[in-house]
């Protein structure tokens, strides 16, 4: 596993966003973890996630598209963090846009959209938090086509769940076959636990042998079938 995918999963842990207990999920599901991306809320850490982000964007996608866009509310904050170190790691200027809820009626800006306009010829990637069912991407994806003659190039999310979407396969597989365009996240729960089992993060062993055991029957009951 590279070192940064290592590190990302300790932030996530020291930053509080990944949790480890019992939780209900909006779906019902009961889960031995959680994981809350509103819990990034200091310029320190929205700096490092826009820097894991870029980084996996780029092994995984390249840098070659235009937009990167970041479905409101918490795509806002990530798509302006990850453009900027994009720009610092990389060398490379990708306009941010994002979208309101309620469409502006008056300005040089009035519509949909903040950020930068999404135009014609345009290649857009998509970044998210984590997606369980996909229903994000069913609001967000027809914002983007709205704009014009646009290539979605696709879909990066911090966390990939691994458990089952709408069907036996995962929400990003099944996101994946529908729109036709790959996805990807900086780490799986795969990697989580791998890194996790065992081991000290902030002195304390986050994924000891119960969580461990529970996090292994939650798979059991909900893990994504995969290819």
């Amino acid at each position: 596993m590279e070192s940064y995918k290592q590190e990302f999963i300790e932030f996530m842990v020291e930053s509080k966003v990944l949790k480890f207990g019992e939780f209900t999920l909006k779906s019902g599901r009961k889960s031995p973890f959680f994981m809350n991306a509103g819990s990034y809320v200091t310029g320190t850490q929205l700096k490092k996630l826009g820097e894991y982000y870029a980084k996996a964007i780029h092994d995984n996608f390249g840098l070659d598209f235009d937009v990167l866009f970041g479905p409101a509310y918490k795509g806002i904050p990530l798509s302006v963090a990850t453009t900027m170190a994009i720009s610092d790691l990389y060398g490379k200027d990708i306009r941010y846009c994002s979208n309101r809820k309620e469409a502006k009626d008056h300005g040089s800006d009035a519509g949909v959209l903040l950020g930068s306009p999404i135009k014609d010829g345009d290649r857009v990637m998509i970044i998210e938090d984590v997606t369980t069912s996909g229903k994000s991407i069913e609001e967000t994806y027809p914002i983007v086509k709205a704009q014009g003659n646009v290539e979605v190039v696709g879909l990066i999310v911090s966390l990939n769940r691994m458990e089952r979407g709408k069907g036996t396969k995962g929400a990003l597989d099944e996101i994946s076959e529908l729109y036709g365009f790959p996805t990807a996240a900086i780490v799986t729960m795969e990697d989580v636990m791998e890194h996790l089992y065992n081991r000290e993060c902030n002195g304390t062993v986050v994924i000891d042998d119960k969580i461990k055991a529970a996090l292994d029957a939650y798979y059991e009951q909900y893990g994504a079938v995969r290819d």
